[in-house]
């Protein structure tokens, strides 16, 4: 990892070079002239952005058993995402290299990290619960031994033996794919352990914790788990659920320590116990490319190398890898906040956001504001969502949010108030829609019943693993069905 800090374009560079050398002979290397690439600059002229439906003819392929289509190494995994914003699955390729270079080297550092900054850790004492996802044989091609679930299945499913030696639950609980069922078997085989770490999805972790609490009748996570110390997080941002979760895990003793882990690849790894940026992971075979944010939409966008990234300025992620993704817009949205070593915080997604005045407000914008809302009237949330008020006629434009609370704020309107001056502080386009009520009315929050958003997710398919609830959405398609499936109660 110093290496990689002090020499951060050499490195990359060295990952792009042994990137084209090995797909030169796929159909895709001889289809773009691979042999003929002798630097980053032709690599960026010759190869264009794709974004996932540009890739999957070839992905489509790989799923029916043809090899040599995107990486030489065979591929038996597909990582399955239904992605935050729509419903349509998406199937990324987990070559061997994928495994062994990216993930499971992100598990050893993630490890080597933390034990750094906390040298008198005990957590190899214990035993470390994983909530994983579920997977299965891949039927579009009957005739192979090729798989496809969450990339948290995939990753169990080859684990190496140290790293099975140390986790619960049994692999076959873990694997599960029935939601409900797995919770409570989760559950019950994992409170009589001594577990010291977590690892998992924020939203899904808390679930089975109030679970298990429920089941043992205790109030506090550590009168189970008594030498708890820390959760590894990532796939949502933690801050709007650390309450929730202190609530659970009282003390000092508990750390939270952010991840970056993909379903595409392990890229970033929080490095200081004092902060939260994450260290960019400039050695797993993953070689990056940023595109600013006004170059998002357009047909060729025109991406830059890191040499070129600035402190502050949103860009979308672009990833070139060993799992045979080139120039793959991954959808994720990142800042800089540092670039000697590169560290940066995720802000969204580049489709996950609203614009529908031009107010441009990103994932980071409304997590830092329901956080203050929440800070700000003792409230403590488990879920929300929101999408826009589209102008009619006699009516103005505004945002609608639907947030199930586990503790209710002091005041609905002053949580709104806070919600709305935060977004406007942060957000300098929101606040010019926002003056004097022109485009944009004040915030309209619904608070839903306990279980609200559980059930939502139970009705389309889509409890536990990586599925997650979409925060911001553009149209009103999520919010119009929450809002309905609560009318009917």
């Amino acid at each position: 990892m110093e290496l990689f800090m002090k020499y951060p374009h050499e490195v990359q560079d060295e990952v792009l070079k042994k990137l084209i050398a090995s797909g030169r002979y796929t159909q895709f290397g001889q289809k773009y002239s691979f042999e003929d690439l002798v630097n980053y600059e032709d690599f960026k002229k010759r190869v264009p952005v794709h974004t996932y439906e540009q890739l999957y003819p070839y992905i489509e392929r790989l799923l029916h058993g043809e090899q040599n289509i995107l990486w030489p190494s065979e591929v038996k995994w597909f990582a399955k995402s239904s992605g935050t914003t729509n419903a349509r699955s998406k199937f990324i390729p987990v070559t061997s290299e994928a495994l062994e270079d990216c993930h499971f080297k992100g598990g050893k550092d993630l490890y080597s990290i933390f034990i750094n900054n906390y040298p008198n850790t005990k957590i190899f004492s214990g035993k470390g619960l994983a909530i994983g996802g579920s997977c299965r044989v891949n039927e579009y091609d009957p005739t192979s031994t090729s798989r496809y679930g969450d990339v948290s299945a995939v990753i169990m499913q080859n684990l190496p033996p140290w790293a099975e030696f140390i986790r619960t639950p049994s692999l076959e609980v873990a694997l599960m794919d029935n939601w409900e069922e797995k919770i409570e078997k989760l559950a019950r085989e994992t409170a009589r352990v001594d577990v010291t770490q977590i690892a998992g999805v924020p939203t899904w972790t808390v679930l089975l914790l109030q679970y298990i609490l429920e089941l043992e009748k205790k109030q506090s996570m550590l009168e189970i788990w008594p030498n708890l110390e820390v959760f590894f997080h990532g796939a949502v941002a933690f801050k709007p659920y650390k309450n929730l979760f202190k609530s659970l895990i009282p003390g000092d003793q508990m750390k939270y320590w952010e991840t970056y882990n993909a379903s595409e690849g392990f890229f970033g790894i929080q490095d200081q116990k004092d902060s939260e940026d994450l260290l960019l992971m400039l050695d797993y075979g993953v070689f990056y490319e940023f595109i600013p944010m006004e170059e998002v939409d357009k047909e060729f966008p025109d991406a830059i190398g890191l040499q070129d990234v600035e402190i502050g300025r949103n860009y979308a992620m672009v990833i070139t890898t060993n799992a045979g993704l080139w120039r793959y817009s991954i959808g994720d949205t990142i800042k800089f906040t540092s670039t000697s070593p590169y560290r940066i915080r995720i802000s969204g997604r580049t489709k996950h956001f609203i614009n529908a005045f031009g107010e441009e407000v990103i994932i980071e914008n409304a997590e830092t504001a329901i956080t203050r809302a929440c800070e700000q009237t003792g409230a403590v949330i488990d879920n929300f969502t929101a999408a826009p008020i589209y102008l009619e006629k006699s009516k103005r434009g505004g945002h609608e949010w639907i947030i199930e609370f586990r503790s209710q704020p002091t005041s609905i309107s002053e949580f709104t108030e806070v919600l709305d001056n935060t977004l406007r502080k942060v957000n300098s386009d929101y606040d010019a829609k926002r003056a004097h009520d022109i485009a944009l009315v004040a915030p309209k929050i619904h608070s839903v019943s306990e279980g609200t958003f559980y059930n939502w997710m139970k009705k389309r398919g889509k409890l536990g693993g990586q599925n997650k609830v979409p925060r911001l959405s553009n149209s009103r398609e999520f919010v119009d069905d929450i809002l309905a499936m609560v009318a009917e109660k």
